[in-house]
């Protein structure tokens, strides 16, 4: 029933695409989806096989739900859910730390492949800290904490790196740039794990490494917090810039805990109207800074609660995090969980418009990032439907990355019709240049009587990876009087002009 039910989601979202009421739908819009491991015991109970469909149910889910980036899961807890030579396969695939899937399967290169054939991004979702998550956790022989103890903290039921020693920040960034070197990734991406949440009653153990380098760094007895916070931005600095230097094009992205800073800690009043937990003062992140900095190149804040929440209202948060944004992309994490809360003002509705609304209206708001995404495929709280019928019905481009790359590519000049089929190639000098290669293509079809606009986000039929596009298996509603054109997105997502017009 669910496939047949996709199904009709696809032929809906191909009508959507020619057939637009008005020409409001936004051309650019990251629409992210996190796939998440942690917790799911059921992949280790799975043939490869079984693995392999069940990730590619949720792919398809929000593909056909209008998203256009997987956020997978890879490092969890210092460990790889592909293959790795630095650190062991994650318990979290086969049940055992450094067992190998068997049949052999690598599931990062299998999630790149089957993004990138449905024209998505694939964001590698990895944890800086971590090491391991419950207590009975139990790790492999040729782990990393066997060989250098002296770089870990126990705390509470957990083991993490400390971020306090250079030791530890290297061996993350070896692991992250083994990753963008050989992998066809999109983007790296953080999320809210920096120092552990704390613990009521129990002091994170780093104060003999506080003691050994702090006076060095230029911190004295009573900076620790200060301290702690310029660990965690050295380690953000120094991906940034790694990360660049492997490939220019991979974007570096961070999705904190929604609240920055609540006013009443700040002297000068510059956080937000809430009363919560904190990233500055209990995770030691800094996030707005490595904005302005340039170290990251999106940041997607989980705003996870509702409108009207008395100690971090949705709302108020968002308008924060809009007015505090002054460069990069500026992303919203949505808990699609809340999803079904009442509208303040309608209550016979539920808070998604007004969300949706504030999204689309902040200038500085680029996009949404669902939580979670298994939740799309189970369309909890009707999400499927209202992204699939409303809010993501027709294709949307990811803004472009014009801080890393703002040249687009070349138009196309070699497309032609064959049949039912047009083919099309890049040129060759540009397919060859690595900023300028094509990562998509963008195919329009703009029925008769409606001029050829590529600014019309409703007239977008598929964006591919493929170059060529079947004009009756892959329309629904071709038909006579039809004209295509084709565009290049390179990988920064720079548009080029569009080819040369087919009439059908």
């Amino acid at each position: 029933m669910r496939k047949y039910i996709f199904v009709l989601c696809a032929v809906f979202l191909s009508f959507a695409s020619l057939y637009a009421k008005d020409g409001t739908a936004p051309k650019r819009e990251f629409r992210g989806a996190w796939i998440h491991i942690v917790g799911n015991k059921k992949i280790a109970a799975l043939t490869t096989d079984e693995a392999k469909q069940m990730f590619l149910d949720v792919i398809d889910s929000c593909y056909l739900a209008g998203c256009n980036a997987i956020i997978f899961q890879v490092r969890p807890t210092a460990d790889a859910f592909y293959e790795s030579d630095i650190e062991p396969w994650t318990r979290y695939l086969t049940g055992v730390q450094g067992k190998a899937p068997d049949p052999y399967w690598d599931p990062l290169q299998f999630a790149i492949e089957e993004s990138h054939k449905r024209g998505m991004e694939l964001h590698a979702w990895c944890n800086p800290y971590r090491v391991t998550l419950e207590q009975t956790d139990t790790l492999c022989g040729d782990n990393l904490y066997f060989k250098n103890p002296s770089i870990f903290v126990k705390y509470g039921k957990q083991l993490f790196f400390n971020p306090g020693e250079p030791e530890a920040r290297e061996h993350t960034v070896k692991v992250i740039t083994d990753i963008v070197a050989r992998y066809d990734v999109d983007a790296i991406h953080f999320d809210d794990y920096f120092y552990p949440y704390p613990i009521e009653g129990e002091e994170f153990d780093d104060q003999e490494t506080f003691e050994k380098y702090a006076p060095l760094q230029g911190f004295s007895a009573d900076e620790k917090a200060d301290w702690r916070r310029n660990n965690v931005t050295m380690l953000i600095e120094e991906l940034g810039k790694a990360i660049k230097e492997v490939k220019p094009w991979v974007r570096f992205g961070i999705s904190p805990f929604g609240v920055h800073r609540n006013k009443k800690d700040t002297p000068d009043g510059s956080g937000s109207d809430t009363d919560a937990f904190s990233n500055y003062e209990q995770l030691f992140a800094d996030v707005p800074l490595w904005v302005e900095k340039g170290y990251i190149d999106y940041n997607v804040p989980q705003i996870y609660w509702k409108i009207g929440h008395p100690k971090a209202d949705y709302e108020v948060l968002i308008k924060w995090w809009n007015d505090n944004t002054e460069r990069g992309q500026l992303y919203i994490g949505q808990n699609i969980a809340t999803f079904g809360e009442k509208d303040l003002q309608n209550p016979a509705t539920t808070q998604m418009a007004r969300k949706m609304e504030l999204v689309r209206e902040l200038p500085n708001v680029d996009g949404n990032v669902w939580w979670p995404g298994w939740s799309i495929e189970k369309n909890s709280n009707d999400i499927a439907d209202s992204l699939i019928q409303k809010y993501q019905r027709y294709h949307a481009l990811v803004p472009a990355y014009t801080e890393i790359d703002s040249h687009a590519p070349k138009a196309i000049r070699h497309i032609a019709k064959d049949g039912r089929l047009i083919r099309w190639e890049q040129d060759a000098l540009q397919s060859e240049d690595p900023m300028q290669k094509a990562l998509f293509y963008v195919v329009y079809c703009f029925p008769e009587g409606v001029d050829v606009d590529t600014d019309r986000a409703e007239y977008i039929v598929k964006i591919t990876d493929s170059t060529e596009y079947n004009v009756i298996e892959e329309n629904k509603n071709h038909g006579a009087g039809c004209k295509y054109v084709v565009t290049v997105v390179d990988r920064c997502w720079n548009e080029s002009k569009p080819s040369k017009i087919l009439w059908y």
